[in-house]
């Protein structure tokens, strides 16, 4: 069986060949978050089935292309979809992603994703700064058999998301009248949403914001010792006392409605980096 490692090589190599150059900066974005791809002077455009051993997004919402490109002046390689565990993935599917990023140089990385709002004092289509997060998945990318080939077994997490990183997208949304809150993302299995006891038990425990991805992908990120920073777009209010059947074109809709801020974010963030 193909080692870890060698998965992650024979993948480079294929991209290498392509032109893929080393040193940009990555971004990885979750559901209904696709149109900064719009922005990006694209000059690679490559779906993920055919880069080797990548997995297959099977999310509708998501399109499953590594873009490669220029903006605002600066290389960057976007990941425009991404792997969850209720696809069936494994952490190491999940997480292929920022290894194939931090292969190629790659020393920091941007992702986003949509999630429900816990804290109630915050509305669907704003966007959350995530400063800590709470993984209730279950397992770890880093309890694999082989890992200590890929990085550290034992990673400090006590400041998961870059600080400066952070401090600079608070004065960005601050200059562009931005609402951006800042809070604890809670990371779940899914797919299905939580019931109303399961929203009261993540308030309880600290969770302003809930989503099914993203907290696996910081954890390697931390492993290999890249700057990461973590976005939210709140798609929907999680209130227990008023908690309404899912609706999934309404958490899309919500999901373009902060769509062109977190572009304007993204953009102003790439340019300081």
């Amino acid at each position: 069986m193909i080692s870890m490692k060698n998965r992650i090589d024979e993948s480079i190599e294929f991209l290498e060949q392509l032109g893929i150059e080393s040193g940009c900066i990555g971004i990885i974005l979750g559901t209904g978050l696709g149109n900064l791809v719009e922005h990006i002077s694209v000059e690679k455009e490559i779906p993920f089935e055919s880069i080797p051993h990548f997995p297959t997004s099977t999310v509708e919402y998501h399109s499953g292309k590594l873009i490669y490109g220029t903006l605002n002046l600066k290389k960057v390689l976007v990941f425009q979809g991404r792997f969850h565990l209720y696809e069936g993935y494994n952490f190491f599917e999940i997480t292929y992603p920022v290894r194939i990023l931090h292969a190629l140089g790659v020393k920091k990385i941007i992702l986003s994703n949509a999630a429900g709002a816990v804290n109630l004092k915050f509305n669907k289509g704003e966007i959350m700064l995530i400063e800590d997060h709470i993984n209730l998945q279950g397992d770890s990318p880093l309890a694999e058999k082989g890992i200590h080939d890929l990085g550290k077994r034992f990673v400090d997490m006590s400041e998961p998301y870059a600080v400066p990183m952070r401090q600079k997208a608070k004065e960005i949304a601050n200059k562009e009248n931005i609402i951006l809150h800042t809070g604890t993302y809670a990371a779940v299995v899914g797919p299905q949403l939580e019931t109303k006891a399961e929203y009261r038990y993540l308030k309880i425990i600290g969770a302003d914001a809930v989503g099914m991805s993203t907290v696996p992908e910081v954890i390697v990120a931390n492993q290999l010792e890249m700057d990461c920073i973590a976005l939210s777009v709140l798609t929907d209010v999680c209130d227990p006392k008023n908690l309404k059947p899912i609706d999934i074109p309404d958490i899309m809709a919500m999901a373009k409605k902060a769509e062109q801020s977190l572009i304007i974010l993204i953009k102003h963030l790439i340019s300081s980096l």
